[in-house]
């Protein structure tokens, strides 16, 4: 019985162990760029809305807000990663007993860091924002939004974990309606409370929570009724102690990889900061357009992670070669293309944001500092995630430290205290070069070498 429910909705995901690698890429990858294009849509008319119906200042609050909330998330979102991998592992090499314990696991894990975080995140607010230097004219919307949208974490946490159970299991194209029903609820409800009742922003984090939890919940209708081989519950149902400590030896270093990303956020977004309320809306702003570009960075190399686990797995290191050489490649001249469009239009898109003449000029100077060198952060991001996708996480632990704190801050510094502090977002792009050359490395690599000697 348990078999032939697995081949019924085996062909609702995707098995990267056999079959034109770019083929399965794509095919994995296509309904993660939609599911990011969508996101895009909404945090652009979320943008929209409150850029036309509050101002630059409530645009300003919420772009320095997204950084406090990955603070609390960033250990959470290494763990989902570990739960991942470990699931396209077990995937691949057919080991349904372990994937179950696996799943069960992941969702005790949820509930038991959640709530405590939301309520430390609820607390910590006012602490974070005032490191952040966060100016006084945005204080209260930021620290109003913040708060509202951690009452959503533990829906944020427990989608994030779903999401990554089910592209572990070769599905990535549920996402994409979890995502559409969440957005669509998020943009009338924006709509609703900003532009109808005049919120402001505390409307825009309500709006943010409610999709939050929709999505939780349909992602778990979902995984429950589509794949009942693997008992997913929506209550914990214990932890199994093998698994939480593979989750764990895994997922840590991912989360620590996350935390160093995340604090060197928030010292760059310090910097920002630093430079007064129209910059930060600027740079806020440039950062929906860079997010538009970057469409197809998260989904290859989410495939990537996929594609290697499934077929270190299955022990096919030939295909996992083959597949190291050329996804990069395809990951890389995608987003190049996808950059240069954004760059051409990039005046008329920053337009549609806001009218302030001084917030377009700093979003202007940012989309053209930064997303030259985009590609370079996609070919990083995405030797990266084949690195993790082998169980490898700590190459990416140590080419993000060094990508962090050797050059994207000291750099940023540098550009901020001796030449001008509008131009600091060039130490992102300063950084992206390094971290691709850092991960080219990984190719010379001892895992890489043990890959090829097989």
């Amino acid at each position: 019985m348990a078999e032939a429910l697995i081949k019924k909705h085996s062909r609702t995901k995707l098995d990267m162990t056999q079959g034109p690698i770019m083929k399965l890429v794509i095919l994995f990858a296509l309904p993660i760029i939609a599911s990011n294009v969508l996101q895009q849509f909404y945090t652009i008319m979320d943008t929209l809305i409150i850029g036309n119906f509050c101002g630059a200042t409530s645009i300003a609050a919420i772009g320095t807000s997204s950084q406090p909330v990955e603070v609390f998330m960033c250990v959470f979102m290494g763990i989902g990663g570990g739960v991942s991998i470990l699931v396209s592992m077990h995937t691949g090499s057919k080991d349904d007993e372990s994937l179950r314990k696996t799943v069960k696991t992941s969702v005790s894990f949820t509930y038991i860091t959640a709530i405590p975080l939301a309520v430390l995140g609820i607390i910590l607010t006012p602490v974070i924002l005032r490191f952040m230097n966060v100016p006084d004219d945005t204080w209260d919307l930021a620290v109003l939004y913040i708060r509202i949208v951690f009452v959503g974490l533990l829906g944020n946490m427990g989608y994030n974990m779903n999401a990554g159970v089910l592209r572990g299991l070769g599905d990535s194209s549920s996402t994409l309606l979890f995502l559409i029903i969440s957005s669509v609820t998020n943009i009338v409800l924006d709509l609703l409370f900003v532009a109808g009742f005049g919120m402001d922003v505390a409307g825009a984090a309500i709006a943010t929570i409610i999709a939050m939890y929709l999505s939780w919940f349909s992602s778990v209708i979902y995984i429950i009724r589509k794949y009942p081989h693997i008992e997913f519950s929506f209550l914990p149902k214990g932890i199994d102690r093998e698994s939480l400590k593979n989750i764990l030896k895994l997922g840590l270093p991912l989360g620590f990889n996350n935390s160093l990303y995340t604090v060197g956020h928030i010292l760059l977004q310090t910097l920002i900061n630093l430079q007064g309320s129209a910059f930060m809306a600027g740079a806020s702003v440039a950062g929906k357009i860079m997010g538009v570009s970057s469409v197809a960075i998260s989904s290859f190399s989410q495939a990537m992670s996929t594609f290697a686990g499934q077929n270190f797995g299955a022990r096919d290191y030939g295909r996992l070669k083959k597949g190291g050489r050329i996804v990069p490649l395809y990951s890389a001249l995608i987003t190049m293309s996808l950059g240069i469009v954004m760059y051409i239009f990039a005046p008329q898109l920053v337009g549609f944001f806001t009218k302030d003449g001084m917030a377009i000029k700093y979003a202007l100077l940012c989309v053209h500092i930064q997303i030259p060198f985009q590609w370079c952060f996609c070919v990083l991001n995405t030797i990266l995630n084949l690195a993790n996708g082998i169980g490898a996480v700590r190459y990416s632990t140590v080419v993000n430290l060094l990508m962090l704190w050797a050059v994207r801050i000291p750099s940023a510094y540098l550009i901020a205290t001796f030449w001008d502090g509008h131009y600091v977002t060039g130490g992102v792009s300063i950084s992206f070069v390094f971290g691709m050359l850092a991960a080219l490395l990984f190719y010379r690599s001892s895992h890489w070498a043990r890959i090829c000697r097989a």
